[in-house]
């Protein structure tokens, strides 16, 4: 809580005219995208969080040394059903953060989609955020020994392959199916953020670990980056006396 009463503007501070920046949250259902907002925005968690349905705006003002960013935040919906909608939002995007379940694999991958359709379809300058959430569910000590063992059944199955003795490898296979949700190796996330251009971090909406930093470490970034000239994303137009730090509108 203190790094997020050092980030945030005091009200007295609202006077300020902040340079407004449009960001996105993407990623599958699931993975807590709109609880990172809700935490970052109001401070809040709630334990079973409705999904989205199409996109959610919100906005938090931060204030960043002598400066101060009013974030614009969509939050998209997950569902592949919505996928299309998804352009509207992250063309001209100043930023995004690509989401993922740390307990779930299946999600990163989800996640390296939307990172491969951001590079190909969305800005050039974009400040593109990886955060790992979930991590509470990791406990302490926990990951590097299920890390060893999970990469150690990966390797005996291999082997029991390439050797033509599957009845060794089975009992094995049956593990690798029914634990589906296996976490995601920090190493690998990490080095892929590394790779392709993108700050990671490892999140918590429940615990609000990193939920400040991550935005407040983007803010950095976008002051040192000059706004494009033609913004083709969703914009929310500022009401001149609009002086509330925090707003949340729902949309379909």
């Amino acid at each position: 809580m203190m790094a997020e009463a050092s980030h945030r503007l005091d009200r007295d501070d609202a006077q300020i005219a902040p340079e407004v920046r449009e960001g996105v949250l993407l990623g599958d259902v699931g993975t807590g995208k709109s609880s990172l907002v809700l935490r970052f925005v109001k401070g809040q968690f709630v334990e079973f969080q409705e999904s989205t349905i199409g996109a959610a705006f919100f906005s938090q003002t931060l204030a960043v040394n002598d400066e101060t960013v009013k974030f614009e935040i969509w939050d998209t919906a997950g569902q592949e059903r919505y996928h299309s909608l998804a352009p509207m939002y992250y063309r001209g995007a100043a930023a995004a953060v690509i989401v993922y379940d740390m307990t779930n694999v299946a999600t990163f991958a989800r996640a390296k989609k939307w990172v491969q359709e951001l590079q190909a379809q969305g800005s050039a300058n974009t400040i593109m955020a990886l955060a790992g959430n979930k991590a509470d569910l990791l406990e302490s000590g926990q990951v590097s020994a299920e890390a060893s063992l999970f990469h150690h059944h990966c390797y005996f199955i291999s082997y029991c392959v390439k050797m033509e003795i599957w009845i060794y490898a089975l009992p094995f296979c049956f593990i690798r199916c029914i634990t589906n949700n296996a976490f995601v190796i920090l190493q690998e996330a990490q080095s892929y953020a590394q790779e392709n251009g993108l700050f990671f971090m490892e999140t918590s909406a429940k615990t609000a670990v990193n939920v400040n930093d991550i935005f407040y470490e983007i803010a950095k970034r976008l002051i040192r980056v000059q706004p494009e000239a033609n913004n083709q994303g969703m914009s929310i137009a500022d009401k001149p006396d609009q002086r509330i730090m925090n707003t949340t509108t729902c949309c379909s």
